[in-house]
């Protein structure tokens, strides 16, 4: 267990914080202690600044890596928990509802984004508030910036018309330039799959919508063939060109798009954005939300509910994040985690109107609330089921024009659970 107390993090905070300041709210006997249990590690950062603001109540809190786990195994739970994977059937049991917040007018839904505060809406109770979230997106270099008209998104047809046009062949066939192709990130491909509303979600363990799945790879498939060649040709130019990041691979001119994440994007080092522009990916009005967004639960049997309700009011207040953001630039945080917890804010205000001071490539840029499509609720172990078996099933069936036999999401499926029991 790595532990983060509050005591133990002035140190880290001396160059933006009074040392006295966070002396005398550490040692206050008359304090109110509860704990935080996250596997978020900028919620450090964010409790020290609650420690320093008042001595009524102080948090004390614990990074967790492997956060289901560990409450999965407890038998004493914390008075907080914020983390990722909160919402699975198993976990979300151990929350109390939250729906006071809103009763009481201790927290307005409107602040929220609607649709990813009904995740955390379970059998028509709020379990769980969302913290923050991050979109797909896909980067060019700012000298192709006149090839694209669109504000906001880009579909999926218009990636590949764009990417097509910037094809460019020699006499002999041989790809020069090559605008995009799904199959050169798996995580893009994922993407296409969510755009095609596959709807992965907790079962037994997992469900997906198989029709779906089986038109979003054909549609990957016709891409590489009619726009690029042959998935057999993509894999080629990739092997020639494609061997630096995203962001150096499309300012060298030899591509047009490469995907990223909106965490990984807003990291990037000013230089390297100034030389960037970006669109978030999206379909039908809809640019989905990248799963394991943080979500904050109340355990629900803690007894200090006027110092939980304190700290939680005091996080979701507007000009509290914009204190989170500037602290974590002076300490030179936001070089390595973007914005509030590794994300947007799941505060519309903070991530429309104060974001953009932070990042100015957000002006004109942000994502439209209407458009966010949160993903389902999906199993505990959904992320080793992602990345052991939906992402290399989507690598091999992608290049293929006949998926069955060997290249069956259900009986791969079904193999590693079998040799991987839970």
């Amino acid at each position: 267990m790595k532990t983060i107390k509050a005591c133990l993090f002035c140190m880290y905070l001396f160059s933006a914080v009074s040392m006295s300041i966070l002396f005398s709210a550490c040692q206050s006997s008359s304090t109110k202690t509860v704990t935080l249990w996250t596997n978020q590690s900028d919620f450090a950062i964010y409790t020290e600044i609650y420690n320093t603001k008042q001595k009524k109540y102080k948090l004390e809190t614990y990074y967790f890596e492997n956060l289901t786990d560990t409450l999965a195994k407890a038998k004493k739970y914390p008075d907080i928990v914020v983390g990722t994977g909160l919402k699975n059937s198993e976990t979300r049991r151990l929350f109390k509802s939250l729906d006071y917040f809103f009763d009481e007018l201790l927290l307005k839904q409107t602040s929220f984004y609607i649709n990813l505060l009904r995740l955390g809406n379970i059998d028509g109770k709020q379990y769980l508030l969302p913290v923050s979230f991050n979109l797909p997106a896909v980067i060019f270099s700012k000298d192709n910036s006149s090839l694209i008209t669109k504000p906001f998104y880009l579909t999926l047809d218009e990636i590949q018309s764009i990417g097509k046009s910037f094809n460019q062949q020699t006499k002999e066939g041989v790809y020069t330039r090559m605008g995009f192709s799904p199959r050169w990130d798996d995580d893009f491909l994922f993407i296409v799959t969510r755009l095609f509303n596959v709807s992965y979600r907790e079962s037994n363990p997992l469900a997906w919508d198989a029709v779906a799945l089986e038109r979003a790879m054909n549609y990957v498939y016709q891409w590489s063939i009619t726009t690029n060649g042959s998935p057999d040709t993509e894999d080629d130019f990739a092997f020639k060109y494609l061997y630096n990041p995203p962001s150096v691979i499309i300012t060298s001119g030899k591509s047009l798009f490469a995907y990223i994440s909106s965490d990984n994007l807003f990291t990037l080092s000013k230089d390297r954005l100034n030389t960037l522009d970006f669109r978030w990916v999206g379909q039908g009005n809809s640019i989905p939300i990248i799963e394991g967004s943080p979500f904050l639960g109340i355990y629900k049997k803690s007894k200090a509910k006027d110092a939980i309700d304190a700290f939680i009011q005091w996080f979701y207040r507007e000009e509290n994040q914009r204190e989170m953001l500037q602290l974590s630039k002076e300490l030179q945080l936001l070089d390595h985690s973007f914005g509030i917890a590794n994300g947007f804010s799941a505060l519309k205000t903070v991530t429309e109107q104060i974001f953009p001071a932070f990042y100015p490539i957000l002006l004109g840029h942000t994502p439209p609330a209407d458009s966010l499509t949160p993903p389902g609720i999906l199993p505990k172990n959904w992320e080793t089921i992602k990345k052991r078996v939906i992402l290399p099933y989507l690598h091999n069936a992608s290049r293929s024009e006949k998926r069955s036999g060997q290249i069956n999401l259900e009986k791969q499926l079904s193999e590693w659970l079998k040799n991987n029991p839970q």
